[in-house]
């Protein structure tokens, strides 16, 4: 068997198609409750990257036909002993050498860049859960990477959602923030707030359970943030984003977003929340969610899932996703090896 790597030129439809083909095959196999891949967000990441990370995605071919697809993000910013992989081989061509062949690219690669580690993630059955294929959990160990952040991945179903138990829920947290008030944004944060967004944006890694993952605080500014938009905006991803403001300082302290793809307008993807430390305890990461959700429904009517992820030891975001009816599907493990 032959196995030929080479870089995708992103200019060329034939190729971008050809990687996302792989990427399909794979998505359909591994995980296949979960919206398949959109062209529209797909070539806009190759071709519109943002200026805080570097992509690289090169196609494995196995006797001339392409049967796998590697993309290298390296950060531009901060991090930069740092990447991420997404390695994917048609399912059919799998246990063939085509992966092996791949990182061994990706690894040569990131060495030449200087890059110390590289983290990609793979799925896993839950106990009782839905089956997963664990190929990725054994081509992962093979390769030496090691199991630095177990997350779990949650769906809320909207034709199981009990409106009245949620509004219930919202009443009694209001309740608890009366010093605070509710502002709301599609796809572009208002001037007057963008600030504040890139100072929780930088939390992330100081505030989220980062389990082993050697990964450093984002230099995030409005700068960053802007450009973040534009990129969205370019790859047909739209955004929905409540937020809640601190009355006497007029500061936004806690955020939250869902975002869609172009091609998939029934699935809704929970972006991270957020709440500034010294305004915890007052119910606001519960506010901002269960109003974004309903913001999120009133402007999308083919809406019907919603998928998060949250650190197996974040108990608190947990607790609030399921008594908003999110309900456990996989476990995604994140794994990190030194290049």
């Amino acid at each position: 068997m032959d196995i030929a790597i080479s870089p995708v030129d992103v200019a060329d439809d034939g190729q971008v198609d050809d990687a996302l083909a792989v990427l399909t095959a794979s998505r359909r196999h591994d995980v296949p409750d979960f919206p398949p891949p959109c062209r529209y967000n797909f070539v806009g990441m190759l071709r519109h990257p943002t200026s805080a990370n570097r992509g690289e995605y090169a196609l494995a071919r196995l006797d001339g036909r392409v049967v796998g697809f590697v993309g290298i993000s390296m950060p531009q910013r901060d991090n930069l002993d740092n990447s991420e992989l997404e390695l994917e081989v048609d399912p059919a061509y799998r246990r063939r050498g085509v992966g092996r062949a791949l990182y061994g690219y990706a690894a040569d690669l990131l060495r030449a860049e200087g890059r110390k580690r590289t983290a990609a993630m793979t799925s896993e059955s839950l106990p009782g859960g839905v089956e997963r294929d664990d190929s990725g959990r054994h081509f992962a160990i093979a390769m030496g990477a090691k199991d630095a952040l177990g997350e779990v991945r949650r769906t809320l179903d909207l034709s199981t959602v009990d409106d009245d138990a949620l509004a219930a829920m919202l009443s009694e947290a209001y309740g608890k923030a009366g010093a605070y008030r509710l502002v709301q944004w599609r796809d572009r944060v208002d001037d007057e707030y963008a600030a504040d967004v890139a100072y929780l944006d930088g939390r992330l890694v100081t505030d989220a359970p980062m389990g082993d993952l050697a990964w450093g605080p984002e230099e995030i500014d409005v700068t960053r943030i802007r450009d973040s938009e534009a990129a969205r905006q370019l790859r047909g991803v739209r955004s929905y984003a409540s937020g809640m403001v601190h009355e006497a300082s007029g500061r936004l302290v806690a955020l939250t977003t869902i975002g869609f793809e172009r091609s998939n307008p029934d699935a809704g993807h929970q972006w991270i929340t957020l709440v500034d430390p010294d305004h915890r305890g007052h119910r606001l990461g519960m506010i901002v969610k269960i109003e974004n959700l309903s913001y999120a429904r009133a402007h999308e009517p083919k809406l019907s899932t919603v998928q998060t992820w949250n650190a197996a030891s974040n108990h608190f975001m947990i607790s609030i996703n399921e008594a908003m009816g999110f309900r456990p599907v996989d476990s995604w493990v994140n794994w990190q090896a030194e290049v």
